[in-house]
């Protein structure tokens, strides 16, 4: 009777754990519906400090405890530049920081000189007219990891099926949600200084590579002083000849905004964000761009490339 009596309470617990376990999943945002919709941005124009990161997007997490240990009332914010499901983990970019003031508002010197103090730097994004956006509930930890396996996927279906050119992409964490936002417009001002000097390189190199082809466009080099590239983002002004298609990240101009490993290819060519049912107008409120403002280049690549679509490319 005993262990009868044994048995039972065993299960009990188990049944009481398991029952806690899905409540606290629940509570985290599981079964939160994830509603992905085109509008104006979730905050305005800001400051942030940051530290650039390139490798493994799991390793940010320090960054964040950094940047929430100089200031914990600051709310935190990332920029993805990479898309982690085709560029290798250790090339992967992005830069992980706080915000330290929006809108017309400035941050004081204080605040600057302090971040600063931890080598953090400082840099402004703007609103940008029209995003791609999405919110989840940021109630605990677990919140963040269901939020990146439940909203990138649903961020990549929207603007692949509307063929939009949607990068980088961005995430605030403020007050009990996380807001997911990834410009239609200006994106190359979301770029910071690290992204754009490694551009800058990758086009030196190239225009270097270029000047040792013949006049039959051969390649005179050896085997041994052979350059291999690595274009990356930055400046609007990288020429289209710099760029080749198996660059291993992002690179664009004025005609073309795409690379196989960015997160600005998650659609494929030609949109105009302007077919777009401009859903749920933030704080902003700003009307719809002209044609002529729309963000240049297409987007090629979903969150998971398949092989029929690389084929076609």
């Amino acid at each position: 009777m005993s262990d009868l009596l044994l048995l039972g309470l065993i299960g009990g617990l188990t049944l009481l754990l398991l029952l806690t376990l899905l409540a606290f999943a629940g509570y985290s945002g599981l079964l939160a519906g994830v509603s992905v919709s085109a509008g104006s941005p979730p905050i305005r124009n800001v400051t942030v400090a940051y530290k650039f990161h390139m490798g493994s997007y799991g390793e940010t997490g320090r960054l964040f405890t950094e940047s929430c240990s100089v200031s914990p009332n600051l709310r935190s914010i990332a920029v993805y530049y990479d898309n982690p499901h085709v560029m290798p983990p250790e090339k992967c970019r992005c830069a992980v920081g706080s915000i330290l003031s929006e809108g017309e508002e400035s941050p004081s010197p204080e605040l600057i000189h302090l971040y600063q103090k931890f080598g953090f730097k400082v840099f402004s994004f703007p609103a940008p007219s029209h995003v791609v956006t999405a919110t989840f509930p940021y109630t605990t930890t677990l919140s963040i990891w269901l939020a990146t396996r439940r909203v990138h996927p649903a961020l990549d279906t929207y603007i692949k099926e509307r063929k939009l050119c949607a990068h980088p992409r961005l995430e605030i964490y403020q007050q009990d949600q996380i807001h997911f936002m990834c410009p239609l417009a200006r994106q190359g001002d979301f770029y910071v200084p690290e992204v754009k000097e490694k551009e800058r390189k990758c086009r030196g190199l190239a225009e270097a590579s270029d000047a040792q082809l013949d006049g039959t466009g051969a390649d005179t080099m050896s085997d041994t002083s052979s350059v291999s590239l690595e274009v990356n983002p930055g400046s609007r002004e990288t020429s289209a000849a710099t760029l080749s298609p198996g660059a291993s990240s992002r690179g664009w101009d004025e005609g073309d905004t795409r690379s196989e490993h960015s997160y600005s290819e998650s659609g494929a060519s030609g949109s105009s964000f302007e077919e777009l049912d401009l859903e749920n107008e933030g704080p902003l409120g700003e009307p719809r761009l002209d044609p002529e403002t729309e963000p240049l280049g297409a987007t090629k690549w979903p969150w998971e490339p398949n092989t029929l679509e690389k084929g076609k490319e």
